[in-house]
C-alpha cells in the first residue's frame, strides 16, 4: 500500500527532485543508482540510494523494465575475467541511421578490466579493414612500445570481420590471442555488448542524425567524456581513466 508523502517531506525533497529531473532530462535512460552516483560522487551531495529511489519512484522517474526483451539463453562456458588492464579487450560494432543518407558503422574496442574505450572507427562500411583500424588505434594508444609479448586477448563474435583471413593474420602477427563467443551466446562478449547499449542510450538514441560527420564528431566527444567522467560501480565509482591510473600507480609501488 503506497502512502502520499507529507508536505514536510515533499518540501525537503524539492531541491533533490529538481536535480534528479535535470539529470533525467540529459540522461533519460539512467536508473536510480547512476543518478545517485552522480549526485554523491560528482556533485558531493550527502544523499543515500534509498532516498533517491523513493523520490524517483514517487515522481515516476524510474525506467520501467521490459520483460519481453530479456533473452533466455544458457551460456556454454563462462566469460573470461581479466585481472589487469590490457589483458582482455572486446571488439564489436553497431550501426547508426542517418536521415536521408543511410547507415554509419561504429566499431569499438573496450578494455574489459578498466571499462575504457581504447579504440574505435566510424565509417560508411564495416569490413575487416575498418575493424583493423579500430584495433590499430587501440594498440597504438595502449602499447606505444609494441604489443607483442603483452599476452593480450581479444574477444569477439563469429562475424565475418573478426574471422576474416586478414584480421586473423594481423592479430597473429601482433601476438594478440583471439577468442570467440560460442554460438547464440552474446554473454561471452557481455562487457562490450553492455557498453554499446550505454553508448546508444547516452548518445546515439538521443537525437536525429543528419550527416555522418555529426555522428563522428558527437561520438568522439562522447568517448572522451566517457573515459574521463563516467562512473562505474564495478570500479568503485571511479572513471575508466582514473581506475587505470590508480592501477598503474599501485603496480609501480608494489614490491618486486
Amino acid at each position: 500500500m503506497s502512502r502520499t508523502p507529507s508536505p514536510r517531506i515533499a518540501q525537503r525533497d524539492a531541491p533533490l527532485l529538481a536535480r534528479i529531473q535535470a539529470l533525467k532530462a540529459e540522461h533519460p535512460f539512467w536508473g536510480y543508482r547512476r543518478c545517485w552516483a552522480t549526485l554523491h560522487y560528482v556533485e558531493g551531495l550527502a544523499v543515500n540510494k534509498k532516498r533517491v529511489l523513493r523520490v524517483m519512484r514517487t515522481h515516476s522517474l524510474l525506467v520501467p523494465p521490459n520483460r519481453r526483451l530479456k533473452a533466455c539463453r544458457t551460456p556454454s562456458r563462462s566469460k573470461p575475467r581479466p585481472t589487469r588492464p590490457n589483458e582482455w579487450w572486446g571488439i564489436d560494432m553497431t550501426k547508426i541511421a542517418v536521415e536521408s543518407f543511410g547507415w554509419v558503422y561504429l566499431v569499438v574496442v573496450l578494455d574489459w578490466y578498466t571499462k575504457k574505450v581504447v579504440g574505435y572507427h566510424i565509417g560508411l562500411q564495416s569490413t575487416a579493414a575498418h575493424w583493423l583500424q579500430a584495433l590499430d588505434m587501440a594498440v597504438n594508444r595502449q602499447f606505444p612500445a609494441g604489443v607483442r609479448g603483452a599476452e593480450l586477448h581479444l574477444m569477439s563474435d563469429n562475424g565475418s570481420q573478426p574471422t576474416a583471413v586478414r584480421f586473423m593474420a594481423t592479430c597473429g602477427l601482433l601476438g594478440i590471442q583471439q577468442a570467440f563467443t560460442s554460438y547464440s551466446n552474446p554473454k561471452g562478449n557481455a562487457d562490450t555488448e553492455r557498453f554499446i547499449r550505454t553508448l546508444k542510450e547516452e548518445c546515439l538514441w538521443l537525437r536525429v542524425w543528419m550527416s555522418p560527420f555529426e555522428v563522428a564528431q558527437a561520438a568522439e566527444v562522447w568517448f572522451a567524456a566517457y573515459n574521463t567522467g563516467y562512473l562505474h560501480s564495478s570500479l568503485g565509482y571511479r572513471t575508466p581513466e582514473a581506475f587505470e591510473q590508480q592501477h598503474s600507480h599501485q603496480t609501480l609501488l608494489a614490491p618486486a
